[in-house]
């Protein structure tokens, strides 16, 4: 299985902001999408950097109240590890384990193409597990 597979299934809609937008303004997208990380672009399809709930804590952290009105590029991660439609799922899992990250953008010829979560990847193993549960019980009926 590989990412183009989980794209297919969950879409490929990316939330951006814009570098010089407020990190006000993303804390709302945030919340508003129902969603932990928004790609920074200028123009949708290039990548400046990401911006994370954790880079929003730390950011907090460090600067108090006054966070809000900060552009987003003061906080955002950079550069961004992404992946591409063709890696497959176990090397997403390793990386995002290893980086300690949950968010990969996927990039198609120098595009921006679709991002895939932590959560996107365990749904993909949970159903790859059932099905292969699946088809031992089946096995073991017809034996």
């Amino acid at each position: 299985m590989n990412v183009e597979a989980i794209l297919k299934s969950k879409g490929r809609e990316v939330a951006t902001i814009a570098p010089a937008a407020k990190v006000g303004e993303a804390v709302a997208l945030l919340r508003r999408k129902g969603i932990g990380a928004l790609v920074v672009s200028a123009d949708g399809k290039t990548i400046a950097g990401i911006l994370s709930e954790r880079d929003i804590v730390q950011g907090l952290s460090d600067h108090g109240a006054q966070l809000l009105d900060l552009p987003v590029s003061r906080l955002m991660t950079h550069p961004v590890v992404t992946c591409k439609l063709s890696d497959d799922i176990a090397t997403l899992m390793s990386q995002m384990t290893e980086r300690r990250i949950r968010h990969l953008p996927v990039m198609e010829d120098g595009k921006l193409v679709g991002i895939v979560s932590i959560g996107d990847v365990v749904k993909n193993r949970v159903d790859e597990v059932e099905s292969e549960a699946s088809s031992l019980r089946q096995f073991i009926v017809s034996a």
